[in-house]
């Protein structure tokens, strides 16, 4: 993939070598080894990590309340290969989602911040720890990532690669998306017990993957950057954080009922639907009777 054409984006909220935010993983915390175990529990069992890594920290003795807010001070431009690239992917997720938005769905556009994090940070969603890997918070409208994720997708998932890290970004921002479309506030206020709370994260974690081929397709529309092998790398990528071959790879059996995220097939097939069409309106995966 190349991104020479790229506009990187200033919505970079920059927090790496911040001392993990004011996370205390020390005394009365969680060492980040137990943290790294709770995160490969949650993939499994379907469970959101904060709630496993929150509570056993409260059970551990140590404050949550510990994970102190950033200031707001404008934080310089990222100078590093990995910064610069994440800056740009999300330049054109800008670029891209205020032209499409309102023509597709007579939206305006609001940009998100982008949170760089190593190891811990804040967030308006509660602690952000880098084994919960990249996640959107709604209530602050923010993407947190730790890049230390697209590492571990190239040694335990079988997944990496600039276009794939790329999809990544993207899915997330598919979620900024969803939020501006009202589609995330319509989710959560749903009366709903386990089962069927699984299944409707399944449907938004797979539009959201849509979105990211929407975004793809018109980013390819403007710069003519991706090829075949790019998009192999995102379907390998899409199918090796399939919920099904996490389990397996965890535990050995896959069960879909506490499916979150969706199966390998499932990811791939909406991503696809989104790369192939760039209209939003083939995202509707609430509407599809088989996800």
């Amino acid at each position: 993939m190349r991104d020479d054409d790229l506009r990187p984006s200033g919505n970079i909220d920059d927090r790496r070598g911040q001392g993990g935010g004011g996370i205390n993983l020390g005394r009365g915390g969680l060492g980040i080894g137990t943290i790294i175990i709770l995160g490969l529990i949650s993939w499994a069992l379907g469970i959101n990590p904060a709630i496993l890594i929150n509570g056993a920290q409260m059970i551990a003795g140590g404050d949550t309340s510990s994970v102190s807010q950033p200031s707001n001070r404008p934080t310089a431009a990222p100078d590093d290969r990995m910064g610069i690239f994440v800056a740009k992917i999300l330049g054109e997720t800008e670029d891209v989602w205020s032209q499409v938005l309102p023509a597709q769905a007579n939206r305006s556009y609001q940009k998100p911040v982008l949170v760089l994090f190593s190891g811990a940070t804040g967030s308006a969603c509660g602690a952000a720890r880098s084994a919960m890997g990249p996640f959107y918070c709604p209530d602050d409208r923010k993407v947190y990532l730790d890049t230390s994720f697209f590492q571990d997708m190239q040694r335990r998932m079988g997944g990496g690669g600039d276009f794939a890290y790329a999809y990544v970004i993207a899915h997330e921002i598919g979620h900024h998306v969803q939020h501006l479309l009202g589609v995330l506030s319509q989710v959560q206020g749903v009366e709903r017990d386990r089962a069927s709370a699984n299944a409707i994260s399944v449907r938004t974690e797979l539009m959201a993957d849509c979105f990211a081929g929407v975004w793809a397709n018109w980013m390819n529309q403007r710069h003519g950057n991706i090829d075949d092998s790019d998009v192999r790398q995102a379907i390998n990528t899409a199918a090796a954080i399939g919920d099904d071959r996490l389990q397996r790879q965890s535990r050995g059996v896959a069960i879909p009922d506490s499916f979150t995220h969706g199966s390998s097939a499932q990811r791939v097939r909406w991503l696809t639907i989104g790369l192939r069409s760039g209209n939003i309106r083939s995202c509707d995966t609430f509407g599809a009777g088989e996800p």
